[in-house]
């Protein structure tokens, strides 16, 4: 009998801990550090981002799911949907990790008191993000990429290799940020060389097309693509019909000349990424955003398809070959 009341109680007790044991991996869950990432695009395209942002957490000593959770929210390109999702993520995260300028605005909007770590293309302090690069001050931190200032030394790369260009297209989404002063630094540049040019809008997967349609027709002798996250998720689209109308452009991301874009110029967006994660890593072990300097990335890369530029019949000089960090054949 009492061997009988010793295995009921242990029936019991073991009962007892499997009710109990979702309850408490729910609560640690619960109290495990939260970090929200919000993209103002999709997550097509991006993986490698998203691994070097893994990276970084990793290397500040968090691991997802073991001491950390990252929660992503994607726009899908809707720009008015950021708001909502910013407001969100302030709800509950730690951390807001902003992967791009747009999800950034709106993640400041959202809230002055949750920490927000962002890359961004543009220039932080025109952009109203901090108040400045060594002290941004507020709740508010990143890594800065300032693809929205290299409009001359693109330009400046296109006529090297086509000397004789005259009339340059400008590719840029209008609901980007940094378009402006990207468009007005294209004007400076081309008055200064002597190139006349012309903007083309597109904020679509239809208006790419529709600008390409146009190109195809010879409306303009080369073509620069400006910044922003919806071109870089659009790159495979954009460089397809960049060979299928056979226009020769200059991208400012290396990602595009990886999927057989002509050659480009910028910074890293990997290394930007990681350092977002290494940031936000920093912010919960206790720093204070307004007391991390924004990170100017400081790593150029010139990058050449020489495949592509076979496909068009065209030779590199030797000078831009002899400059190019990455030749891919």
């Amino acid at each position: 009998m009492a061997i009988h009341i010793r295995r009921r109680e242990l029936v019991l007790t073991l009962g007892g801990a499997a009710v109990a044991w979702p309850i408490l991996a729910r609560a640690q869950q619960q109290a495990m550090p939260v970090i929200g990432v919000l993209n103002a695009t999709s997550a097509s395209g991006r993986a490698h981002l998203l691994a070097a942002f893994q990276q970084g957490v990793r290397e500040a000593g968090y691991v997802e799911g073991r001491n950390v959770a990252i929660e992503y929210r994607w726009a899908q390109d809707q720009y008015d949907r950021l708001p909502d999702l910013a407001t969100d993520l302030a709800g509950h995260a730690a951390v807001i990790a902003a992967h791009d300028t747009p999800s950034a605005i709106a993640a400041k909007a959202a809230t002055t008191t949750i920490p927000i770590v962002f890359a961004s293309g543009g220039d932080p302090v025109k952009l109203g993000l901090v108040a400045s690069l060594n002290r941004p001050g507020g709740n508010v931190t990143g890594v800065t990429f300032l693809l929205a200032t290299l409009a001359a030394k693109l330009l400046g790369l296109l006529h090297e290799l086509l000397p004789g260009a005259d009339r340059i297209a400008v590719l840029v989404d209008p609901k980007f940020s940094s378009t402006e002063s990207f468009v007005t630094d294209v004007r400076t540049a081309a008055s200064a060389i002597g190139k006349k040019f012309e903007v083309l809008n597109a904020s679509s997967s239809g208006d790419i097309d529709a600008v390409f349609t146009k190109l195809g027709k010879k409306a303009a002798d080369a073509l620069l693509v400006g910044p922003g996250p919806f071109f870089n998720n659009r790159r495979v689209q954009i460089v397809t019909l960049a060979t299928y109308h056979r226009v020769l452009a200059i991208y400012p991301l290396r990602e595009a000349t990886e999927a057989g874009g002509l050659m480009s110029y910028g910074l890293s967006l990997t290394d930007a990424y990681r350092q977002v994660g290494v940031y936000a890593g920093r912010i919960l072990k206790g720093e204070k955003p307004g007391d991390i300097p924004v990170m100017q990335s400081s790593k150029f890369e010139f990058v050449i398809n020489l495949n592509t530029a076979k496909a068009f019949g065209l030779s590199f000089p030797p000078g831009l070959l002899a400059i190019a960090d990455e030749v891919i054949e």
